[in-house]
């Protein structure tokens, strides 16, 4: 069987690996058009950073052996064409047509199965200026080697970024500890549209705490320069610069599909069914050039990333080997770091779900990470999403210096599986105090979603409460933390009645005016809503997250 495979860099080298273990008869032949095979692409901000020391680590097996074409030929006996580019497919003829970069000659390949795992490439909208030295998108090693040189020459002192989403952020960390003012500017009016506006905000907050600068609503006019980018014009003003990071997402590589004539789909990208198969049985696709199904909605939908890539690559071996493989879809299961921060979310948002006519319950639940009597606990804030009518999960969101990716992995399985927040709630997990509260994080979140849903409590949110200060609407803003806290940092319009104090001054709150009350993560906030209510005062709601996860200013 002679397999063609176009792409080599996450799904490519995948398929042709497990074909191979598969079935070591097959003739495998992998053609690529840059020079690095089965790179890294995620590592590439962190190579930046100098945290990864040479290229070839984002090149190498876990054991330190570079993934290049000698590598491939001994180890896998799998053929590697790179600098070599697919110009065009002979359905009728099953065979590929290629062209060597160096002397431009061709050739045709031919196949008895093909796959296309030619990627996607990053959008440089043709703004003027576009075309200035020293502006770089972040897709490959080429663009991280011009980067890594500019810092080295300390010729980038002001860097803006044009896109808030993962790439934009992910490189941010790495410029900063390289000592660069660094700018992001972003067209929507918040980063990481990903999140919810709120757990954003958060984020955003943070970064503004290392020194970064976050533009939003704000929208890229043009780049001023003499040969290389000086000045970033916006429609709020120009900005200094002198390196510019496109980065506002990538497009499916699909030229060579469309040409050949096979289904493409709403998403400007390859469709494929389960299998991995296009719309011609013998081609297959996979990676980021293809569409995926999100597994909530059952809707089409493009979410490229590393680790859907691999699983794609081995679906579509397993398939084109006879071995009945499926790829049930996504969640769009993400997770970046930001500084000392994790950035995670799984599933839909609030936002998504209401855009689909869902009606949800959220939680904001902040906590240690471990118990609180650990010295390495850390904070980590976290948002649920839960279908009201049904009790079902719907997503999850987390954010802070906390662990974050065990408690969202463990949301994306509940997702995968179809659980309610009761069933999460009683989910059997791993408890020591140095890995986990004894009710882990997690665990909390899905009680204080039983406890709205049960009627037990009723949340407000930050946002609305902000509404409410700004509308100068008549409400008791009730913190019930420490005298001490609420010296430190407090809210602005908060009374405060510390909780040990409230059941003997309950006369001093009015029985007919609504009560909102919180403390640093509205554990306390809760305990108190509670002895309003047996006090017999009925308009009492509780402000989710409490100070900890208050998205605007404070008073300090």
């Amino acid at each position: 069987m002679k397999v063609v495979i176009v792409g080599g860099v996450a799904a490519g080298p995948k398929a042709a690996s497990k074909i191979i273990r598969l079935n070591p008869e097959a003739d495998v032949t992998i053609v690529e058009k840059d020079k690095y095979l089965s790179y890294a692409g995620c590592g590439l901000p962190y190579y930046v950073s100098g945290e990864v020391k040479e290229q070839k680590e984002l090149m190498c097996t876990p054991v330190g052996v570079v993934r290049d074409p000698v590598f491939f030929r001994k180890v896998k006996n799998v053929h590697v064409l790179t600098e070599t580019e697919a110009m065009e497919i002979d359905r009728k003829g099953k065979r590929l047509r290629i062209k060597q970069l160096a002397d431009h000659q061709e050739k045709w390949l031919d196949y008895d199965k093909l796959v296309l795992a030619t990627g996607a490439h990053p959008i440089m909208p043709p703004l003027p200026g576009h075309d200035l030295e020293n502006i770089f998108t972040l897709h490959g090693v080429h663009d991280a080697e011009a980067i890594k040189s500019l810092l080295a020459e300390d010729k980038a002192r002001d860097v803006v970024i044009i896109g808030g989403g993962l790439i934009g952020v992910e490189i941010t960390e790495a410029l900063t500890h390289k000592g660069c003012r660094v700018t992001i500017v972003e067209k929507f009016p918040q980063i990481f549209r990903m999140l919810d506006w709120e757990i954003a905000k958060l984020v955003a907050q943070h970064m503004e705490t290392k020194g970064v600068k976050i533009i939003t609503d704000t929208e890229v006019k043009a780049f001023k320069g003499q040969g290389e980018v000086k000045e970033v014009v916006t429609d709020q003003g120009t900005l200094p610069a002198d390196m510019v990071i496109m980065a506002v997402g990538v497009r499916p590589q699909i030229k060579l599909a469309q040409d050949a004539g096979l289904d493409i789909g709403e998403w400007k990208a390859i469709k494929v069914n389960a299998q991995m198969r296009t719309s011609d049985p013998d081609i297959y696709a996979a990676g980021d050039c293809v569409e995926s199904i999100d597994r909530l909605t059952g809707k089409s939908c493009y979410m490229p990333m590393g680790s859907t890539a691999n699983k794609h690559g081995r679906v579509a071996a397993n398939n084109i080997c006879g071995h009945e493989d499926s790829f049930p879809g996504v969640l769009g299961s993400t997770i970046c770091k930001v500084f000392d921060f994790s950035v995670a979310r799984t599933g839909l948002t609030e936002s998504a779900a209401k855009e689909m006519g869902r009606e949800v319950v959220t939680v904001m639940a902040p906590a240690p990470d471990k118990a609180h009597f650990m010295s390495n606990a850390k904070p980590l804030l976290l948002k649920l999403v839960v279908d009201k009518e049904n009790r079902k999960l719907l997503g999850a969101q987390a954010t802070g210096p906390g662990d974050a990716d065990k408690r969202l992995d463990v949301v994306a399985m509940a997702l995968m599986s179809g659980w309610t927040v009761d069933q999460l709630a009683n989910a059997d997990l791993c408890y020591a105090p140095p890995y986990a509260p004894a009710m882990d994080n997690i665990i909390t979140a899905a009680n204080v979603a039983r406890n709205k849903l049960d009627g037990y409590m009723e949340g407000v949110t930050a946002r609305e409460v902000h509404q409410m200060l700004a509308e100068k609407k008549e409400f008791i803003f009730l913190d019930v933390r420490s005298p001490a806290e609420y010296e430190e940092v407090r809210l602005p319009g908060s009374t405060l009645i510390p909780l040990g104090a409230l059941r003997g001054r309950l006369k001093e709150l009015p029985a007919d005016t609504e009560i909102i009350a919180f403390c640093k993560i509205s554990l306390r906030g809760y305990e108190a809503a509670l002895i309003l209510k047996a006090a017999g005062y009925q308009n009492v709601r509780v402000m989710d997250g409490g100070v900890v996860m208050w998205p605007y200013e404070k008073i300090k």
